[in-house]
């Protein structure tokens, strides 16, 4: 059984879809339409930069989806791969959800641009530039995570984020918290804290109101069928009905990402390779979480030449 994944903030760089794009009239095409619904020229931003600019959370989150979804439309319209024949399962981390719906079909790609660019808006207007923080702790289990977050919150916000894999997990809330977490982690038996160059503490209470935000533009959308399941940031589990979907997507905002969970459920599932579109940074988080899936990250036009030979 194959799950195919989609990768969240921080798979973004200058240059990302250009060589697709040039390769490709069906990825070309699939940039234009993110391109004129959003009114932007994210595509030019994506292969030209600045950074600066396409790091900022409400370019980053419709770029990153539109690269990983202009890379699964190459293989479906040019290489004939049907997804609901070859896929047993979705995923996405974090915006990558989104990315998932899409290739689902509960999202059409518009639909789905328009989303991640209030989603990014949303989510830096909540808190404050400056106020929240985020840190990356290595060498970190999820119990290690939890009691250093305990102990450093001293009444601030200071939880986990991200439950990557058994050595890498996420922890979101003030910045005061965060930077005493950091100063902590020795004390806690994990390896080293890393605080992550972002604009806003993601995945935690303090994105109640882009959760609010998310829950009004989600009561306003259509949702077609999913033609595959979706195993589900916030619960690990899958899913395949549209109005716990919704559910879910709100409770994302302020909710942990359970990765490592959700590669060890779908290996429980059957699930034995997992094939991530558009980065490569998941794949060897899933290894590490379930050792014996194969994985395969697709994010040239070779690469997909070669998944699909394998087909």
């Amino acid at each position: 059984m194959r799950a195919f994944i989609f990768p969240g903030q921080g798979s973004q760089h200058v240059g990302m879809g250009k060589a697709l794009a040039e390769a490709s009239p069906t990825a070309k095409a699939v940039f234009q339409e993110v391109d004129d619904v959003l009114n932007q020229h994210l595509f030019k931003l994506m292969c030209e930069g600045p950074e600066s600019d396409l790091t900022l959370t409400e370019n980053a989150q419709p770029a990153i989806m539109a690269n990983a979804i202009a890379t699964l439309r190459v293989m479906e319209v040019e290489g004939g791969m049907n997804l609901a024949e070859k896929a047993a399962c979705v995923a996405g981390h974090s915006l990558g959800e989104y990315s998932a719906l899409c290739a689902a079909g509960v999202f059409d790609l518009a639909t789905t641009a328009k989303l991640l660019k209030l989603r990014g808006q949303a989510m830096q207007k909540a808190v404050p530039v400056g106020e929240g923080s985020m840190a990356a702790l290595l060498g970190a289990d999820i119990e290690k995570a939890e009691a250093l977050a305990n102990a450093a919150a001293q009444g601030e916000i200071c939880t986990v984020a991200n439950d990557n894999d058994p050595g890498q997990v996420v922890i979101s809330g003030a910045k005061g918290a965060i930077d005493r977490a950091i100063e902590m982690v020795k004390d806690h038996g994990i390896k080293r804290g890393i605080l992550l160059p972002v604009s806003a503490p993601f995945h935690c209470p303090m994105m109640a109101p882009a959760g609010e935000a998310m829950a009004e533009a989600l009561a306003d959308v259509a949702f077609g069928k999913c033609v595959v399941d979706l195993y589900a940031n916030v619960t690990a589990a899958k899913t395949c009905n549209n109005e716990e979907i919704s559910d879910l997507l709100v409770r994302q905002v302020t909710g942990r990402v359970r990765w490592r969970e959700t590669a060890i459920n779908m290996a429980a599932d059957g699930v034995t390779y997992s094939v991530e579109l558009g980065g490569k940074v998941l794949s060897p988080m899933m290894k590490r979480s379930a050792a014996d899936m194969q994985t395969a990250s697709i994010l040239t036009m070779d690469d997909i030449e070669n998944f699909l030979k394998e087909l």
